[in-house]
């Protein structure tokens, strides 16, 4: 398989959910069932191509409601959601074809990687613990490390800054739109995974590639 793809980059970005596993029909799937129950919504497939998919649940509640939510609700939402999530998730998490052997290939290489996603601690440890990936990535930039989640920059300048780099010096992987606004507003080259939002909203959004998967990167770094 021939791959075009940008300049071997300084330092790699990954986002959790959609990009190390195709896991975004739980996330919707909860979101849904919670936004019914705590907020009386009912979230149309718009709702979550535009609104829900990618950056922190406060800042998803007040692009649905109009309305930034109080600590109580925050946590009583967050709560319910991201346990409905692990419910729905338990024992059906895959890692994207081969993401494996482009992480090997990254760290024979000396190429550095982070973790930038809105996901909180127990989420990403139930993630990673699923994937077997344990500790691999250790520079992890959380929803609650930001002031301002996804589609804002803050994310993954954070996450370049974590690996002691410049934005513009790293290739970031998102699946979402909001994820590819934040990546590329940061300054990275952004290759997108298309197991959340189709190709052509991910390249509208600022994506260089917009690729299936991770099949054959290794090769792209030989």
């Amino acid at each position: 398989m021939s791959l075009t793809l940008p300049a071997r980059p300084a330092g790699v970005l990954f986002d959790m959910d959609g990009v190390l596993t195709s896991n975004n029909v739980f996330h919707r799937q909860a979101w849904q069932e919670v936004a019914a129950e705590v907020l009386g919504l009912t979230l149309t497939d718009h709702d979550l191509d535009t609104k829900v998919d990618g950056g922190r649940n406060p800042e998803i509640i007040e692009r649905l409601t109009g309305t930034y939510p109080d600590e109580g609700l925050i946590r009583r939402f967050h709560e319910a959601k991201e346990g409905r999530y692990r419910t729905l998730a338990q024992g059906a998490l895959r890692e994207v074809a081969g993401l494996s052997a482009y992480l090997d290939a990254l760290e024979e290489r000396g190429i550095s990687f982070a973790l930038v996603t809105s996901a909180d601690a127990v989420n990403v440890e139930f993630g990673m613990a699923a994937l077997g990936f344990g500790s691999r990535f250790g520079p992890r930039v959380l929803g609650e490390h930001v002031t301002r989640g996804k589609p804002h920059p803050e994310p993954f300048e954070r996450g370049a800054a974590l690996l002691g780099l410049d934005p513009q010096d790293c290739l970031a992987h998102e699946d979402a739109v909001n994820g590819v606004l934040s990546a590329a507003g940061a300054g990275c080259t952004v290759v997108a995974l298309t197991t959340t939002a189709p190709a052509e909203k991910l390249l509208a959004a600022g994506a260089s590639l917009a690729v299936p998967d991770f099949t054959a990167w290794h090769e792209w770094l030989a």
